[in-house]
């Protein structure tokens, strides 16, 4: 049994993936933007995830744009079965590579066929509506013109599950009223524990809960007691935190990215990091020191 099997699965939608998966955002250039500094080395680390039994990857076609998904194509295509491929879908890139909503109806749809082509895919496994209310974070704002849109795709066969991503818990509540919900993908980590009820609801529903920026993303996660127990441990500081999500929830689901095979081992191994009930209790205090 690989490293990736002992992490245990999780549904998402109506597939079971396993709970360590990849997220491809870091295989496009500087800022998400523009193609990989080397793109055999990106085209590798995505061969070796998949022959890892990595069978969860998060795209967007606005990374790049367009180079993570023609990517996923060169690196995967024709892909193995069971690959679930989740890709988002609300923002825009424009030339000098800032971040732009793309919410209308035409602008979404726009975005679904521009996955699928890039992608080379009749239908997208999972498709997260990503709110734009505020480059930021997230904002309050009704989705449900959006959301409704996405799901008129869903109906037509053009997508199998819908998720959210950069949502509130309000936004949550109304699109589950509108359609089913596959999944939420926010920010969170050890240090930003702010959807801590949140991932706690969806548990109970048996809906998946992605969190991004795990390891803190541009402002890496640093803490003297980390260091200290990942010392101990044997493991590196981002090694502890990605272990301690894997034991925070059952419905977590993990995309750490990376371009960097040595990087991708390295996140791969988690699963092999047993927190005990006091290692995870000191952790805990890293959340509450920046509550």
């Amino acid at each position: 049994m690989t490293s990736i099997e002992r992490s245990g699965s999780f549904r998402l939608g109506d597939r079971s993936v396993r709970r360590l998966g990849y997220g491809a955002m870091q295989l496009a250039g500087p800022g998400v933007f523009g193609p990989p500094k080397d793109r055999a080395a990106a085209l590798a680390v995505l061969r070796e995830a998949v022959a890892s039994s990595v069978n969860h990857i998060d795209t967007s076609d606005f990374y790049g744009p367009h180079i993570t998904n023609q990517l996923i194509r060169e690196a995967l295509h024709p892909y193995p079965e069971g690959l679930v491929i989740v890709t988002k879908i609300g923002a825009r890139r424009d030339e000098r590579g800032a971040w732009l909503p793309a919410f209308s109806k035409a602008e979404l749809t726009r975005a679904v066929h521009d996955n699928l082509r890039n992608l080379g895919r009749e239908a997208l496994d999972v498709v997260n509506l990503r709110a734009m209310f505020d480059t930021h974070g997230p904002a309050e704002g009704s989705i449900e013109e959006a959301l409704t849109a996405l799901a008129e795709l869903q109906q037509r066969g053009l997508v199998h599950h819908i998720g959210l991503s950069n949502v509130t818990r309000t936004q949550v509540a109304e699109g589950r009223a509108i359609c089913p919900i596959a999944c939420v993908q926010n920010q969170y980590n050890l240090a930003f524990r702010h959807d801590d009820a949140l991932i706690d609801e969806l548990g109970r529903d048996g809906i998946a809960y992605v969190p991004f920026f795990p390891l803190g993303g541009f402002a890496p996660l640093q803490s003297e007691l980390l260091s200290e127990l990942a010392g101990r441990l044997g493991a590196t500081p981002m090694q502890v935190a990605l272990a301690w999500l894997l034991q925070r929830a059952p419905n977590i689901l993990l995309i750490p990215g990376t371009s960097s095979l040595a990087h991708l081992r390295e996140n791969l191994a988690v699963a092999d990091i047993a927190l005990t009930p006091s290692d995870l209790a000191a952790l805990d205090r890293i959340g509450a020191a920046t509550a």
